[in-house]
């Protein structure tokens, strides 16, 4: 039997604090983060030894040479305890392992990183021969992880009462909760220990769920999506005999427009900084391009949202994309567009977040093959001719007239439904060897013809 995949995903709840709170919180963190440099410290030191063992092992190993205990009364480290004297019970108390190994095992991967980098360059893998060393990087950007009881107390989801630094000792403060996300809501999602979030920009508790989804007793259709140009998603729901039950385009234009004015602005500002020669300065509109990466993952989220909406309606078996891994695409003619449009595809985010989203609700992703999908019309007819003025529209050898972006989701979802139900795993069609076309070609139309010879 299959184990079920652990699935877990994180929300984020808004904090409101006092300004008297904002100092509790900068000095909470700073105090951890300067542990957590002691602890870098240590590992290093002993990696020889430490490297060797597993996050398990390499927990009581760490707390052997700075926590000082009745049976290990000589500790190597006992400068760590009066460094951070006072420091919470839980943070070294043999109870709350898991507490120290997030921090343990977090200096660890800094110091596991750092070795392994300054080997690679010993051994002459560098950029350029003039590369300098690595440094290990002790200043850690971690963020205190809270436990419940122990670190935080929740009073409904309105308010949480957080154990905080003051400077001399450990206090407790209770801070609003201003917004938060539906996962608290269901019975089967288990809240783990949050994290608090806090610097100069934002303030918000990073809550991770392990989520359990309900077994599903899907109905016989996919839904499948064309990711495109002209078109962000184009999605079909098809059914196992070839009815096309829904249909639906999706296109944030005014977030693509938002997007585009933005790096048109790179081109104007680049020629009036360079004229007609030189070179830009690194970093040169990087606000403007992280502006940009930002307007792109909101598209993604808004579309990938909509198409989990669609098959979570229709109780779709498997939401259905084109495996589009490794595909470049090819420039336009000169002077156009064409390239830009491509590397504002967003044909992975999509598909990753969809995914993400679909996971949690107990579905699944499943890829057919990208060729002829959109090449060949989905009743049969042979290849398709695309209109020359508008590429959205495809003319079919019968003089039928349809969109290209639909004709490809069509036959996109007649690839998915073969290929859950065939259990070799092929998707339609005969093989080559009988003159036909690949079996991964199939089309809409070889879904019609299979229900029909089932009916006769």
């Amino acid at each position: 039997m299959k184990t079920p995949t652990k699935v877990i995903r994180t929300d984020k709840w808004r904090l409101n604090p006092t300004t008297e709170q904002k100092i509790l919180f900068g000095e909470t963190v700073k105090v951890y983060r300067h542990a957590c440099q002691y602890l870098v410290g240590i590992i290093y030191t002993h990696w020889s030894k430490l490297g060797c063992l597993t996050a398990d092992q390499l927990t009581p190993a760490v707390e052997r040479l700075m926590h000082q205990t009745a049976k290990h009364p000589n500790i190597k480290y006992p400068q760590f305890n009066q460094a951070f004297y006072k420091f919470p019970s839980y943070y070294r108390r043999a109870a709350f392992a898991k507490r120290r190994l997030r921090r343990i095992a977090f200096a660890a991967g800094q110091v596991s990183s750092f070795v392994t980098r300054y080997r690679e360059w010993q051994a002459g893998t560098r950029k350029r021969r003039s590369a300098s060393p690595p440094k290990l990087n002790a200043d850690t950007g971690c963020y205190p992880a809270l436990y419940k009881g122990q670190c935080y107390k929740l009073h409904g989801f309105n308010q949480v009462e957080i154990k905080v630094f003051n400077g001399n000792n450990w206090v407790w403060t209770t801070v609003q909760i201003t917004g938060l996300r539906e996962r608290h809501a269901c019975a089967n999602n288990k809240m783990l220990s949050p994290s608090l979030i806090f610097n100069e920009r934002v303030c918000h508790l990073s809550v991770p769920f392990s989520c359990k989804p309900e077994k599903r007793k899907p109905e016989a259709n996919v839904t499948a999506v064309d990711l495109g140009i002209n078109t962000t998603a184009t999605i079909s729901v098809v059914t196992h005999s070839g009815t096309v039950i829904h249909r639906e385009f999706i296109h944030p234009g005014r977030d693509i427009d938002r997007r585009d004015k933005r790096l048109k602005s790179v081109s104007i500002r680049a020629s009036k900084t360079m004229g007609k020669g030189g070179k830009l300065h690194k970093g040169f509109c990087s606000v403007t391009y992280q502006k940009c990466r930002r307007i792109n993952s909101q598209i993604s989220h808004v579309v990938s949202k909509r198409i989990v909406e669609i098959a979570k309606e229709f109780n779709s078996e498997a939401i259905v994309f084109e495996n589009l891994k490794g595909w470049k695409p090819k420039g336009g003619r000169k002077r156009s567009n064409l390239r830009q449009k491509f590397h504002g595809w967003l044909k992975a985010k999509i598909r990753d977040f969809t995914e993400m989203k679909w996971a949690e609700l107990g579905g699944k992703v499943i890829e057919v093959v990208a060729a002829y999908t959109s090449k060949l019309a989905f009743d049969g007819s042979g290849k398709v001719k695309r209109d020359s003025n508008n590429y959205a529209l495809a003319t079919f050898s019968s003089g039928k007239r349809f969109n290209a972006d639909l004709n490809g989701a069509y036959n996109i979802g007649a690839r998915g439904v073969f290929k859950l139900t065939h259990r070799n795993g092929s998707e339609g069609r005969s093989s080559k060897s009988s003159g036909r076309s690949p079996r991964s070609w199939a089309c809409l139309c070889d879904l019609w013809a299979r229900d029909s010879l089932r009916l006769a």
